[in-house]
């Protein structure tokens, strides 16, 4: 082979519409000397229906460790290998990070295609119209890591967009609306496909309406979350919260006199995150 060329490109996929693939992933797909996908046979369907025969090599999950680097030696020598996730950008929630991380350590060259994003899409879909967003890849499976997760990004001030099972979407939003009872939840379910769906209403109206859905027939479907920034209330109750705590425990250290007062200031400003004005009118003013 000819070293010059090889490349490792990323080609991102339809989400659901297969006329959202892109002329550039069309072209690099046919210009591969092989292509590695999560799965071969989501990715095989793919290529035939766009007329495409290549070589296909399974690179998932359960591969990627052992074969990331041999990949990014194949491009070092020459070979012009595209990666191709199940649908949507590769490396987003797919072992295509740990390609690109393998590449920049090798020195290999490798390009990242732009195209069809499910997260982006939700986020717009959901019509929430503050301008950041924070993706936060698959919600956790289990409840209490589900409260963790939501319990410590409730004070950023952005949208929050997760992916979901279907099997799981009724627990989930259990748990958010336990969680964030006074916000508004998007699901957004099959984007870009023929059955495409935007639920958006308040947290416990929509966990009541999922659960009622998956005991009845069950939910189906790729399911992409948008949970609203906080409230102007909520802001102000968490501020609230967050100052009584770090009252309490100025004078917990006080009463303790194991620390001195420039510890207790530094100490409180690690654990709450606090101005250093704050701490110290805590420590001194009391």
């Amino acid at each position: 082979m000819n070293t010059s060329t090889g490349k490792l490109v990323l080609c991102p996929t339809p989400i659901g519409n297969l006329g959202d693939i892109t002329l550039r992933t069309l072209d690099e797909l046919r210009a591969a000397d092989v292509v590695c996908a999560e799965d071969t046979r989501v990715t095989g369907k793919l290529l035939a229906h766009f007329d495409i025969e290549k070589r296909l090599e399974r690179l998932d999950e359960a591969t990627i460790s052992k074969q990331a680097d041999r990949i990014i030696q194949r491009v070092l020598a020459g070979e012009r290998i595209a990666f191709c996730s199940d649908a949507g950008m590769p490396g987003v929630s797919d072992p295509g990070s740990r390609l690109v991380a393998s590449a920049q350590a090798a020195g290999a060259p490798y390009e990242v295609l732009p195209g069809a994003s499910a997260a982006a899409t939700a986020y717009v879909a959901s019509g929430f119209s503050d301008p950041r967003y924070y993706f936060g890849g698959f919600f956790p499976r289990k409840a209490g890591e589900r409260k963790a997760v939501l319990e410590a990004l409730s004070n950023l001030d952005a949208s929050l967009v997760f992916y979901e099972s279907p099997r799981r979407i009724a627990d989930a939003l259990a748990v958010i609306a336990e969680v964030f009872p006074a916000r508004e939840v998007a699901v957004c379910r099959e984007l870009t496909k023929r059955h495409e769906e935007v639920f958006r209403a308040m947290a416990p109206i929509v966990a009541e309406e999922f659960a009622r859905r998956d005991a009845e027939e069950g939910v189906k479907g790729e399911i992409a979350l948008v949970i609203c920034p906080p409230t102007a209330a909520e802001v102000e109750d968490n501020a609230a919260a967050q100052a009584a705590s770090a009252a309490e425990r100025a004078t917990e250290l006080l009463a303790s006199g194991e620390m001195s007062h420039k510890d207790i200031v530094a100490a409180l400003r690690r654990e709450f995150g606090i101005s250093r004005n704050e701490a110290y009118a805590l420590v001194h003013e009391r």
